[in-house]
């Protein structure tokens, strides 16, 4: 007999911004249809972050439940070559769905490292007829195909569970336009423009082998795009009306339109959870200022874009279809985190998560089912930029312990920000757009947050629970900083 549980299918853009969907933008010259037709029927979200604004440390979390400053990434992202984040023995969501009687499947972007088998010629050097280790199959998932990292990032290989399917013979030089990526080694069944295309079928693939089993199924499906390179197919060329990123957007629904066909044309749509969410903001290689003549705002009112500790850097899409339980066209406030997955699956199991695990997660069903009880979910949600700044929000205020972006919008770290504030504070109540910093005229509000944000990252978590250590070199600098005193 089939399980009563609901299928799981997460599905994670790449540097796609908050008002390139345009059932949350209604200004948005990219007409997402697919999107759109997913939110009348389902929940979107206004008020939806990831914990970080950029790549690598958004999908960390994602996974873990776990803020990514707390692992051994501080700022930055990881390479394509790079080792494995996520800690041996760490819960992720596929782990803990996988124990709780789920089929789990990875498809697409991993960009959290792994171990990469050496010939023990040289540094770097890499062996890609041996297997990988302390990837996706041993963070939780069954089945795995997809990239290294991001799609502008060598090796050019793809990796099916554990073995490159085809061993690169050659360098591929790079590439300086808008369908930037850097040199490197690239396999013969490797081409840049097919990489979307193929892993939505594997998605798809994926879908109709595991509709009529036993067991429900997770379905993480972490798109490249529309990051760099930004290489929409032919069909879409031109079909946006703004420039190649807005057709490529147009892909990426396209690509959530086949998702949903698969689950009508398998009758299991009505108990299938299908989330879509993107990992921060739109990125500058956009051409931001091409898309603004044409009428075009990727971060919406919000400022800043990806890398940014403002909200356009980490301020997401978050739309979720479920039939059997959320009801149709129905919109949320919450101030809500991508961290939140793996809280969301545990109430949803019916299982309690142990203490070290998901530590900055907040369930979300509640939410989800409109159930709200007036309360905000979250306590207060902590947001962190390319460059290492923290923000911390609560309601309407968000504190930034930073002068200026803490990434790549005016002012960035350095001399842009010397003549600024060492703090910024907003009350996005009244001022969404993030400019005009009060943080002296409510000196009581930046204290207050200062300290939550020092004992969230003292004590190892932001949730109710036992503390827990950080992983990596601890932040007391920035507590004592934040504190005024040695901790």
């Amino acid at each position: 007999m089939r399980s009563n549980k609901p299928n799981i299918i997460y599905i994670l853009a790449d540097d796609m911004g908050y008002g390139d969907v345009s059932c949350l933008n209604e200004h948005s010259k990219i007409k997402t249809t697919h999107l759109d037709t997913m939110a009348r029927e389902g929940m979107r979200f206004q008020d939806a972050h990831a914990t970080s604004a950029v790549c690598t440390p958004s999908r960390y979390s994602i996974l873990t439940g776990r803020y990514n400053w707390r692992s051994r990434l501080k700022q930055g992202v990881l390479l394509g070559y790079s080792g494995p984040l996520i800690e041996p023995g760490r819960m992720t969501v596929a782990s803990l769905l996988k124990v709780n009687g789920y089929k789990t499947a990875c498809v697409g972007k991993w960009h959290l490292g792994w171990s990469w088998a050496k010939t023990g010629r040289g540094e770097g050097d890499v062996d890609f007829t041996k297997p990988v280790a302390h990837g996706p199959l041993d963070a939780g998932f069954d089945y795995f195909f997809g990239i290294s990292a991001s799609l502008d990032m060598p090796p050019y290989v793809y990796v099916e569970n554990n073995m490159a399917t085809s061993v690169p013979d050659r360098v591929m030089p790079e590439n300086k336009n808008k369908g930037y990526w850097r040199e490197g080694v690239i396999a013969p069944d490797f081409k840049h423009a097919e990489v979307l295309p193929k892993l939505a079928e594997k998605a798809v693939r994926f879908i109709d082998a595991s509709a009529g089993g036993q067991k429900p199924f997770f379905l993480y499906f972490a798109l490249p795009a529309p990051h760099t390179p930004i290489l929409p197919s032919p069909a879409f060329a031109g079909k946006s009306g703004t420039n190649e990123y807005g057709d490529f957007c147009l892909q990426v629904d396209h690509v959530a339109g086949q998702i949903a066909e698969a689950l009508e044309r398998n009758g299991i749509a009505e108990n299938t959870i299908v989330i879509f969410t993107a990992d921060n903001g739109c990125a500058p290689s956009a051409d931001l200022e091409e898309l603004s003549l044409k009428g075009h705002y990727p971060s919406h009112v919000f400022r800043g874009h990806k890398a940014d500790i403002y909200e356009g850097g980490h301020r997401i899409p978050l739309v979720i279809r479920w039939p059997r339980e959320i009801a149709a066209g129905s919109e949320s406030g919450e101030t809500v985190c991508l961290a939140d997955l793996m809280a969301t699956c545990a109430e949803l199991l019916g299982v309690r998560l142990p203490d070290n695990a998901g530590e900055d997660s907040v369930s979300n069903l509640s939410a989800w089912r409109g159930c709200s009880t007036g309360a905000p979910l979250r306590e207060a949600t902590v947001h962190h930029s390319v460059n290492g700044s923290f923000s911390i929000r609560q309601g309407r205020w968000k504190l930034e312990m930073c002068p200026g972006s803490g990434g790549w919008s005016y002012p960035r770290p350095g001399k842009e920000c010397e003549c600024f504030p060492p703090i910024q504070l907003y009350d996005l109540t009244d001022d969404i757009g993030e400019r005009r910093n009060i943080h002296d005229r409510h000196p009581e509000v930046v204290e207050h947050l200062k300290s939550l944000l020092a004992n969230y990252i003292r004590n190892g978590r932001s949730t109710p629970g036992v503390p827990q250590p950080n992983t990596g070199s601890p932040y007391w600098p920035q507590l004592q900083w934040m504190t005024g005193k040695a901790d």
